[in-house]
């Protein structure tokens, strides 16, 4: 029946086995023939293994050809996809090897493990080293990274526990778990407890938020509503 057919017509058309091509129509043979014809020239152009060469015309294979080498080049330099460098011509390879140079000194300017530092030139090397060290300096002043407090210089040190001392005084102004109440000054450790204390009592007084009815003093204590008082905290 009708369904059945275009059931059939839809399985060719997807490559499946249930297509039985003795149920088309010459119309739809044709229409399939030249799909199958695109499809198979677009897995040959992108490199897929489902491709078959011999389907190709003669123009089809040169251009498919062309295509293959313009994607081994760049696999050869991009380092990402499989390269066979046998196919390179000696321009192509004069053409990955400087893009591999480059983008070994990219990897150790950025810290990548798969820099090589025996490839780069002083004049390489040197940078590197800047940006090494500038990466450092950032990680130790930002707290994010891996920070080497050794590789400062005496300035960077001051300046860098400046920041730390600075980040750990807003994280015990807000109550996060990394604060280390006891790298904080007298004067810090007063501020922050006169903070809390007014807290506190706004928390009690309004009766919302976390409230400690120990630590008022009496007269905070009885400036709270009774119904506030006697309520659970």
């Amino acid at each position: 029946n009708g369904s059945e057919h275009q059931r059939n017509v839809s399985d060719c058309r997807n490559g499946s086995q249930a297509c039985d091509r003795s149920k088309l129509s010459p119309q739809e043979a044709i229409a399939l023939a030249i799909a199958d014809h695109k499809r198979n020239l677009s897995d040959c152009s992108d490199g897929f293994t489902s491709c078959e060469h011999s389907q190709l015309t003669v123009v089809e294979g040169r251009a498919v050809v062309a295509a293959e080498r313009e994607r081994n080049l760049s696999d050869c330099k991009d380092g990402l996809g499989p390269c066979d460098s046998v196919k390179l011509t000696a321009s192509e390879a004069n053409q990955v090897a400087v893009a591999q140079h480059l983008r070994n000194v990219s990897d150790c300017r950025d810290g990548v493990a798969s820099c090589e530092p025996s490839k780069l030139t002083p004049a390489e090397a040197s940078r590197v080293t800047s940006a090494q060290q500038q990466r450092n300096l950032s990680n130790c002043g930002d707290g994010w990274g891996d920070c080497d407090h050794s590789k400062l210089t005496a300035s960077q040190s001051r300046g860098v526990a400046l920041a730390e001392h600075q980040r750990n005084l807003s994280a015990c102004r807000d109550g996060l778990e990394t604060c280390d109440y006891s790298a904080l000054t007298a004067a810090e450790a007063g501020v922050l407890t006169k903070a809390e204390r007014q807290r506190n009592y706004a928390a009690c007084l309004k009766g919302s938020g976390y409230c400690d009815l120990s630590r008022l003093t009496p007269a905070e204590a009885a400036a709270i509503p009774p119904v506030r008082n006697n309520s659970p905290q």
